[in-house]
């Protein structure tokens, strides 16, 4: 298994909004891989949010269109923020290893 700091942070909440690791060896298994996609999901949303947002902040936008895309934004920008995480100590350890 792998060392604790090597822990995977995957890119979903546990109860009560706590970060959920992956321990494994096994970069192509199962649970990395549906990581992975995930991952991808979030990002492709994150790109189509920014869409939107050029798209209704160009207009003349009601208050509570404004606060669902506000509401929209901070969810996704969580999300891009722990793939970010993720990947970043991904990255540190592979470097780790490779050194």
């Amino acid at each position: 298994m792998t060392a604790p700091d090597e822990l995977r942070l995957l890119p979903w909440s546990g109860p009560d909004g706590k970060p959920c690791y992956l321990n494994t060896d096994d970069k192509g298994g199962y649970m990395s891989r549906l990581a992975d996609n995930m991952e991808a999901v979030q990002l492709g949303m994150a790109a189509e949010l920014l869409e939107q947002v050029s798209e209704t902040l160009s207009e003349d936008s009601a208050p509570e269109e404004v606060r669902l895309l506000a509401d929209k934004l901070t969810g996704s920008l969580r999300d891009v923020l722990r793939v970010a995480i993720s990947r970043g100590h991904l990255l540190a350890v592979s470097d780790t290893d490779s050194s």
